[in-house]
């Protein structure tokens, strides 16, 4: 098993791994899925990562398994799911630049499993519409 700074949602029983710096939007971007679009909570701030299968999953760590921290409220208790398969990572850039506009498809690899990634602004409003439509692509 091994843990990671992270933020896992499930969404459609679809594990959506949000990777980034400290203060990149990760908690703020599963929130809005959360409360915007249904996804269920699995993980906030660390994500413990292990392999069944052959396939990427992600839990909570005991100590934080239904809490999210929420800027401006503070830790927060939340309905959360124990453990999702991880069909994709996104990865949260800082300048809406750094999101290319036509990118060559990409890989990360956690503990031997590779699994998709996408490197999008947090803040955008069509944010939540791409991932939606990029775990739509994948597990259709």
């Amino acid at each position: 098993m091994n843990n990671i700074h992270a933020t896992l949602i499930s969404f459609n029983n679809a594990g959506v791994l949000f990777i980034g710096k400290s203060g990149s939007g990760k908690s703020d971007l599963a929130l809005r899925m959360i409360m915007e679009k249904g996804a269920v909570l699995v993980a906030d701030d660390r994500v413990d990562l292990s392999v069944i299968n052959d396939n990427l999953y992600g839990s909570a760590p005991k100590e934080l398994y239904g809490k999210m921290e929420i800027r401006g409220l503070g830790i927060t208790n939340f309905t959360a799911k124990k453990r999702e398969k991880i069909v994709l990572c996104v990865e949260l850039v800082e300048n809406r630049e750094e999101v290319e506009r036509m990118p060559v498809p990409e890989n990360i690899t956690f503990l031997g499993v590779s699994v998709t990634k996408i490197k999008l602004y947090p803040f955008d409003c069509s944010t939540i519409c791409k991932i939606i439509a990029k775990i739509s692509s994948i597990i259709s």
